[in-house]
């Protein structure tokens, strides 16, 4: 089950978070051809991702901008594009800007934190992304997002409120960072929860700003505007019955 979209539309562009998306994607094009040979890849990797026992200022940044995958690459930036517009619009193009790179930039802390002593590279964007996940729940904790859940061939889209989707996401980082070794498996599960604790934190400013418990009172935790929605379309499909 992962989540697709949600019900809280932007008032402005999300310049920034295209731009970002654009971003990441033309990066993971110049060095596709990289993927046939696992050594360069490697070395690539090594280089310009965030290695916690060779650590420099230049690779915190760099490392957001890399991906292991075309699937580790689409999955961030489903996110990005699900929850990067509405911050984008509440906090301006600049502002945003500078959340998304503060945002990663404490969630490779965190996981340099975790296991200094690591020379394993952290590459993606998954750090800066959960920033934006953490403060999209402190903002639209009850905004609708609509989740698709498959169970072997059955497909469905159930919508679910905010704190639930982006709360069991952050539980399950937490848990798993917990069980496991900082580097265990690849994934960086403290950079995950540093990343998604910072954004929420980067973004109390502006919520107390809009009122703080005021403004969830206000809009009783949905987006401040009328939400999406989304219309369903019966399938052109004609059904075929089974014959006795």
């Amino acid at each position: 089950m992962f989540p697709f979209r949600d019900h809280n539309p932007s008032a402005r562009t999300p310049l920034v978070t295209w731009a970002l998306i654009a971003a990441n994607i033309l990066i993971f094009i110049s060095y596709y051809e990289l993927f046939q040979n696992e050594l360069a890849l490697g070395a690539f990797f090594y280089n310009w991702g965030l290695v916690p026992a060779d650590v420099s200022a230049t690779t915190f940044i760099t490392s957001m901008f890399l991906h292991g995958g075309i699937m580790h690459l689409a999955g961030n930036m489903l996110f990005l594009w699900v929850f990067g517009d509405n911050l984008e619009d509440q906090m301006g193009h600049v502002g945003f800007l500078l959340f998304y790179l503060c945002a990663g930039f404490a969630a490779a802390l965190a996981q340099y934190a975790a296991n200094p002593a690591s020379t394993v590279p952290m590459i993606g964007a998954s750090g800066a992304i959960a920033g934006v996940m953490g403060g999209y729940l402190l903002l639209f904790p009850r905004a609708r997002v609509d989740v698709l859940i498959i169970l072997v061939i059955i497909f469905r889209i159930v919508p679910v409120p905010a704190w639930i989707v982006l709360g069991a996401w952050f539980g399950i980082q937490v848990v798993q960072g917990s069980m496991s070794a900082a580097d265990a498996g690849g994934v960086a599960y403290w950079a995950h929860a540093g990343g998604f604790a910072a954004g929420v934190v980067m973004t109390v400013p502006l919520w107390r700003r809009r009122g703080g418990p005021a403004f969830w009172r206000r809009t009783h935790g949905h987006p401040p505007h009328p939400e999406t929605r989304y219309r369903t379309v019966r399938s052109s499909v004609p059904r075929v019955s089974r014959r006795r």
